[in-house]
């Protein structure tokens, strides 16, 4: 359910028809020249964003609502979207949805919850064209991302192996290639890593990718292997290395995530 307002079915109709109403002539034309000229979703679009409350919408760097704030969108703003974005699902004025819709303007990302289209559908076209691949470019990494992903699918096990026992940094760095990550800890790892090569917040991560979280310690770290799932140590038992998410860390550790990067080791710079 997309930039439309949420109630019992009873009155669904009454109040989009009255939404249309309101839209007025403009709509009308709109939709006229859409048909004219046999457009599709695939052009930019225009939105408004309303929050009832007058408090304004948060603008993320990436569709979801642990992606790092990069501004904000105040009640009634005008918005062009060039594309829209499956993420995290939000609920807001229009109802419940997991579309994001991507502004230039604003120079990120808005929860379609928050903003009037007139569409219960995608309105623009999708921004997967723009999805941040794994690289190992300027890593030096022995291994490509494959390579690492295939490692780690390899070593899963459920039994308890001290080698796996609290070392989630040097797990990382051995999928990779590496004998140790050169990092103390998996976030003093993460503060090391130079910006160019991390996505702070972005919960989007590709296969090969690594994940980062922080516990006012050492914190953790993570291998994607894709699809939003994940192989991390000891959070199916001591000493196991199985398949989770970035949500059940957070759950069953209670740990922050912080962002994910791209596979750069102080082990070789």
């Amino acid at each position: 359910m997309h930039g439309q307002l949420r109630f019992r079915d009873a009155v669904k109709v009454s109040l989009s028809a009255r939404k249309l109403l309101v839209r007025g002539a403009a709509a009308v034309a709109m939709i006229t020249a859409l048909v004219l000229v046999g457009a599709s979703p695939a052009f930019a679009a225009s939105g408004t964003v309303h929050t009832d409350t007058g408090v304004a919408v948060t603008v993320r760097s990436g569709p979801h609502t642990t992606s790092s704030a990069v501004g904000s969108a105040a009640d009634g703003t005008a918005v062009t979207i060039d594309c829209q974005a499956s993420g995290d699902t939000v609920t807001g004025k229009y109802g419940t949805t997991d579309i994001w819709d991507h502004v230039p303007a604003l120079g990120g990302y808005l929860t379609d919850s928050y903003v009037y289209t007139g569409s219960d559908d995608r309105v623009a076209p999708d921004c997967s064209g723009t999805t941040v691949s794994c690289s190992t470019s300027g890593t030096g990494d022995p291994n490509s991302c494959s390579a690492a992903v295939a490692w780690a699918k390899a070593h899963v096990h459920t039994n308890d192996n001290p080698d796996y026992y609290n070392y989630c940094d040097r797990i990382n760095a051995w999928a990779y290639g590496w004998s140790a990550s050169g990092s103390t800890t998996a976030y003093v790892h993460w503060t090391q890593i130079p910006a160019s090569y991390k996505h702070p917040g972005d919960s989007s991560v590709p296969a090969g990718g690594l994940a980062f979280f922080s516990n006012g310690g050492a914190g953790h770290t993570m291998i994607s292997i894709g699809g939003g799932n994940f192989l991390s140590n000891d959070i199916h038992g001591a000493g196991t290395y199985t398949q989770t998410t970035i949500a059940e860390i957070r759950s069953t550790w209670g740990q922050t995530y912080v962002g994910w990067a791209q596979p750069w080791f102080k082990v070789n710079h």
